[in-house]
Formats: structure tokens, sequence, C-alpha cells
């Protein structure tokens, strides 16, 4: 079953001394690519949260987490100043004061509104709580985000199967076309060639007349490429039923239709096939776009 990488998932657990939200957004890329964004008292949660999400099963997308805090309170002992930030801080505000010629209201309550003023100590004991309350809420956005990934997959999945019934629908008038031209062609040029060989009063050779004919409207035959085509069709549905992430398969055999699109349309010489394969290459262009968003 294809899943999307566009998806989004949000969670919230409301505690006695702090509130913990998270919320998952991906989009397509087509690597992995998480960006997590932490108070700077959970930092050390970063690369945890990063390993938790690919083992959830998210291997491709560009995934965007965002983690906030709101403290009611905190038994944590060992509170001090982060000092290196605080004077980058305050000396921010002073620039902010001098540019803009703001009234200097810059005081204690002012710059401790700012919580990445203070650090915390914590044991050991207190960082893996921590970890196992962020864990909780980390899980329950990412059952949201793969709800929303495999509801987003099976849209993605009808639309492409409406594409590719109908580029079969097309082969198959190719097809038709195909099979009378090439018999149409095969009797002209024997034609022509006998025409040709009589007027100059070359005997005719009728094995070696037949076999140039059957060479030359071989040249024009699309059967192989039909068939190959047929058989691109089914192992689509093969490999977007597999349990594991089938985009970057699905990509290439959309290549593959495609070859064997331009290959038709450069082989036939016949008006309405050529109109044919130019609607088939659009809807084959539709898929490609499709398929870029499936992990």
């Amino acid at each position: 079953m294809i899943k999307s990488m566009t998806a989004f998932g949000r969670a919230k657990l409301e505690g006695e001394k702090r509130d913990i939200t998270i919320e998952i957004k991906s989009v397509n890329s087509r690597f992995f690519d998480c960006s997590v964004k932490l108070p700077r008292s959970l930092s050390y949660l970063e690369e945890k949260i990063k390993g938790h999400i690919q083992k959830s099963g998210i291997s491709r997308g560009k995934v965007d987490v965002y983690v906030t805090v709101d403290e009611h309170g905190t038994s944590l002992s060992g509170i001090s100043v982060d000092e290196r930030f605080a004077e980058q801080y305050i000396g921010a505000l002073r620039a902010l004061r001098d540019k803009f010629s703001l009234p200097d209201d810059i005081t204690v309550m002012s710059v401790a509104r700012c919580s990445e003023v203070f650090t915390y100590e914590k044991s050991d004991e207190d960082s893996e709580a921590e970890w196992q309350a962020v864990k909780g809420v980390l899980d329950e956005a990412l059952r949201g985000h793969s709800t929303m990934r495999e509801a987003e997959g099976e849209r993605i999945m009808k639309d492409i199967s409406a594409k590719l019934e109908h580029i079969r629908e097309l082969s198959a008038k190719v097809g038709e076309i195909s099979e009378s031209d090439t018999v149409g062609y095969r009797a002209k040029l024997e034609e022509r060639l006998r025409k040709i060989l009589d007027d100059n009063g070359i005997v005719i050779d009728e094995n070696r007349l037949l076999t140039e004919c059957a060479v030359w409207a071989d040249k024009i035959a699309i059967d192989e490429e039909l068939v190959r085509l047929g058989a691109h069709f089914g192992a689509f549905y093969e490999i977007a039923a597999l349990p594991e992430p089938s985009g970057r398969k699905l990509d290439f055999l959309i290549q593959e239709l495609n070859r064997e699109t331009n290959t038709i349309g450069s082989k036939a010489n016949n008006a309405s096939i050529a109109r044919i394969v130019v609607d088939m290459k659009g809807e084959i262009e539709k898929i490609r776009e499709q398929v870029q968003n499936v992990e």
C-alpha cells in the first residue's frame, strides 16, 4: 500500500507540571530529512526524536517536528543563568532600543520572560522521565500523521489507477490501428516494388520480395512495445501493493512507460497513432507528478 509523504499530525499532553504539544509536518523529498525544533531545555532529545521517527516507518520526506512546552511550574533543582546567552540577549535588546529610540525598560523581569536565559540541571531520572513524556506525545502525533499519509496515499492511488486504465484503453486503440496499418503498409510496399521492378524489366524473386516487405513492415510494427507497456501496467499495481516504500521503484517504472510510449510514437507512421501517443504521454506525466509524492 502506497503512502504519501505529505501529511500532518498533532498531539498534546496536558499535565500538572507542564503541557507538551508536538506537531509533525512532512512534504515530499528524495531522501529522509528531519528537522526538530525544541525548547533549549529539551535540546538533548533531538537525536532521540529523529531516530524514533525513522523507526516509526518514515523513510523518505522532509519532516519538520515542532515541540513546545508550557511549564506550569518546575520541580527541577539547580536552576542557573546562562550568562553567555543572557549577555547576548540583553545586548540585542539594547541595540533594539538604540536603533529605534525606544524607552529603556530593560529590567530583570523583562529579561526573565525569555526562558532561554535559564538552564536547568536534570538528573538521569529526570531526563528519562522527560523523554518518556515527550515520546508518548510523539507517538500519538505520529499515529495521526500516519493516518493522513495512508488516506492521502489511497487518494493518490485511486487517481493513478484511473489514469493507468485510460492509458491502457488508449494503447488498445493504438494496437488496433497499428495492426491494420502494418498490413496496409506491407501491401502498398509490395505493390510499389513490383511496379518498379516490372518497369525496369527486372525479374522478380518472389521470396526475396516478400522477405524485404516483411522486414520493412516489421520496422513500423509496435507489438513488442505494446506488450511491454501492458507488463508495466501489471508491475505498477504489484509494486504499489508492497508493504515497503515503493516511490523510487514506481518512479523508475514511469520512466519505462514513457520510454515505450516514445518508441511507439517514433515507429508508427500514422497521424491517428501520433495523436493518441500525445494523450498517453500527457497522462503519464500526470502520473509521474503524483508518484513524486509517494514514499
